[in-house]
């Protein structure tokens, strides 16, 4: 064939091993971005960070490459939906409205709880959300579903108290109680409730939690509360500074906030 097209047959050689390089430095790229993302990041997202590193890729080729190398999202695996309890009577209004995509910082908070098992018990996670960035602010792990760990996830919160606007939530119990209306009371934040039997008025901190529970608590066997606690902070510090979100043009929470800072300035 190097005859027919009248080419060295030393320039084939050299054009198969540079492919052959390219490959294995592709690969290599692959893999440590994948496990960097804690197992996390499927093709979408690694063709991105290729890309910043000046790597181009077709997603089916990082999927093959995956696929070569054994690297299964976390994500492949059907989600486990938890059961629905019967939610407060409150006539508090829903003022967010599904408004979910907000231009200021700190204009709307969402928070939500999700169960994570400890030993062989029950215990849970309660975690506030900016909409503006989808940073999470304030996280906190307790062995109750009550008040108070809704009150130690505000207590995270490094940022002045006044300048949140809505703090918004579903109706269960434990965000509608004395303890949390005096709180938000105190620092003039505004109550949103989602409608009655409508998680969908409560998406992102739903969506949030999904992505919570499968990045973070599937397959995890967490031997004390303390445990849970410590890798909780290290958790909400990779999903702040290094995960990147599709929604924020697949920049990190932080990067995102320092970005309209800079545009702000």
């Amino acid at each position: 064939m190097c005859n027919v097209l009248q080419i060295p047959r030393s320039t084939y050689y050299y054009e198969a091993k540079e492919q052959e390089k390219s490959e294995d430095e592709l690969s290599a790229a692959i893999i440590e971005i994948f496990h960097k993302s804690r197992q996390n990041y499927g093709t979408r997202k690694i063709k991105v960070e290729l890309k910043k590193r000046g790597l181009i890729a077709s997603r089916r080729r990082i999927g093959r490459i995956m696929k070569e190398n054994g690297l299964v999202s976390k994500y492949t695996v059907a989600q486990f939906k938890p059961h629905i309890e019967k939610p407060n009577e409150s006539n508090v209004k829903n003022e967010l409205n599904r408004e979910f995509n907000q231009k200021e910082q700190l204009a709307v908070i969402v928070s939500d709880l999700t169960y994570v098992k400890v030993e062989k018990k029950w215990h849970y996670i309660c975690v506030f959300v900016d909409l503006f960035n989808r940073e999470i602010i304030g996280s906190s792990a307790g062995p109750n579903k009550d008040a108070k760990l809704v009150y130690q996830a505000l207590s995270t919160i490094r940022t002045d108290l006044r300048d949140i606007q809505i703090f918004h939530t579903d109706r269960g119990n434990e965000f509608k109680n004395k303890l949390i209306d005096d709180a938000l009371e105190t620092f003039g934040i505004k109550r949103s409730l989602s409608m009655k039997g409508c998680p969908y008025d409560n998406a992102v901190a739903e969506a949030t939690f999904k992505i919570i529970k499968t990045e973070f608590v599937k397959g995890t066997y967490f031997e004390s509360l303390e445990q849970l606690q410590v890798a909780l902070v290290d958790y909400v510090h990779w999903f702040n500074h290094i995960r990147i979100h599709s929604t924020l043009d697949y920049l990190s929470p932080v990067e995102y906030r320092n970005k309209d800072h800079k545009k702000i300035v």
